[in-house]
């Protein structure tokens, strides 16, 4: 992906609300059922966000990619200064920061309402949609084809679906420490934010 380090943008993607909802899906009765229904809306959801910015990069002459002065470029600039305030945000608010509460609801879903969650905490999450502009963009300014974002989608798949494997390879060893994890996550939400905003400015920058 011309630089884009698929992996790192991948597990940026998931980390987050995205992926404590993978983990309480696996936590939640008929599991399996729920958390399939989720990796659906999270494949839907990240090849329909990429193809839309895709399409939108590609409207408009982004410059040469090597260009520090190119239009891409400044686009990812701005990126990085929205994503500095974003962890910025998080460690001023680090005392009071807690997770969305509709993570709280997920427990009784069925795999009808997970696959909603899948699409929106794709399509709705502001460091998801940054993750997926640069990613549209970079292939633009690279006169690169949709296909190669295929790598990124299935990578941001595969991490969705870390916790449901887990349980499927580790059943009784993943049943007992996924609660613990998802606990941990649920209290350490903001450093999660900062991480996730630091991650996402290096790869942007380098």
């Amino acid at each position: 992906m011309d630089g884009l380090n698929v992996l790192p943008l991948a597990v940026t993607m998931m980390i987050g609300p995205q992926i404590m909802s993978a983990i309480i899906f696996v936590t939640a009765p008929r599991a399996v059922r729920v958390s399939l229904g989720f990796l659906l809306g999270v494949a839907v959801a990240a090849t329909a966000g990429t193809a839309i910015t895709f399409g939108l990069a590609s409207a408009f002459d982004l410059g040469d990619p090597d260009d520090g002065g190119s239009a891409g470029k400044i686009i990812q600039y701005v990126l990085v200064g929205l994503l500095a305030a974003s962890a910025l945000k998080n460690w001023i608010r680090r005392e009071t920061v807690q997770p969305p509460k509709w993570l709280g609801t997920l427990m009784s879903a069925d795999a009808k309402r997970a696959l909603k969650v899948g699409l929106l905490v794709i399509l709705l999450m502001p460091s998801d949609i940054v993750v997926m502009l640069t990613v549209g963009t970079n292939l633009a300014q690279a006169d690169a084809n949709f296909a190669e974002a295929l790598p990124f989608i299935g990578a941001t798949v595969l991490i969705a679906a870390l916790p449901l494997l887990s349980l499927l390879l580790f059943h009784r060893r993943a049943t007992a420490a996924m609660p613990h994890v998802r606990d941990w996550m649920n209290t350490h939400s903001w450093l999660i934010n900062i991480v996730v905003c630091v991650v996402f400015i290096v790869l942007i920058l380098a």
